[in-house]
């Protein structure tokens, strides 16, 4: 991963670390640890982010904020890559992993109404939590296992290449034996 794209995108130290909701982990978002850019670190965030991310909670970005505290990985792009899951993409995400956790545990999906709302989806909450959070859970670790192993290998297979497109030192100069005569 290039190391100039995720500075770029990334919001500083100051305008995270004073952001009023994540007051809540006060001088804990001051150690350097959480804003270094190596491999380990954001390998470790887009794990969590990607974990978090998949699980159907409230406040996703304070609990992988937590994570990545606790891992020492990289704070913004833990709590970032939570937004993966938005209101257009929840959706379909998590219907996805309901439809897994009721395959696994052997239950026929519910069908979903014409008329698709809030109040349906909080009415049938009774009934669709366990495969949702059984499939979510499933998903985000397989995401959070899939992205990390990704990340080395990109990170690693970027490095690689920059080393292999180097120009070769120059040969250092020879000197021929003086001529005798």
């Amino acid at each position: 991963m290039p190391k100039e794209f995720l500075k770029k995108v990334m919001p500083s130290h100051d305008t995270v670390r004073n952001s009023r909701c994540l007051q809540v982990f006060g001088t804990f978002l001051h150690s350097p640890n959480l804003w270094h850019l190596n491999r380990h670190a954001v390998a470790r965030a887009f794990a969590i982010g990607l974990f978090w991310a998949l699980i159907p909670v409230p406040f996703q970005m304070v609990f992988a904020a937590g994570a990545a505290i606790m891992w020492r990985a990289n704070f913004p792009l833990s709590v970032s890559l939570v937004w993966l899951t938005n209101p257009i993409t929840m959706p379909p995400i998590f219907f996805a992993a309901y439809s897994m956790g009721a395959w696994l545990l052997g239950s026929p999906p519910l069908e979903l109404p014409e008329n698709l709302n809030v109040h349906w989806f909080l009415h049938s909450m009774a009934i669709i939590w366990k495969p949702l959070f059984l499939g979510s859970l499933l998903s985000g670790f397989f995401a959070g296992l899939t992205g990390y192993f990704l990340i080395h290998y990109l990170w690693r297979w970027q490095t690689v290449r920059k080393y292999r497109a180097r120009k070769p030192a120059p040969d250092p100069i020879v000197r021929q034996p003086a001529s005798e005569g």
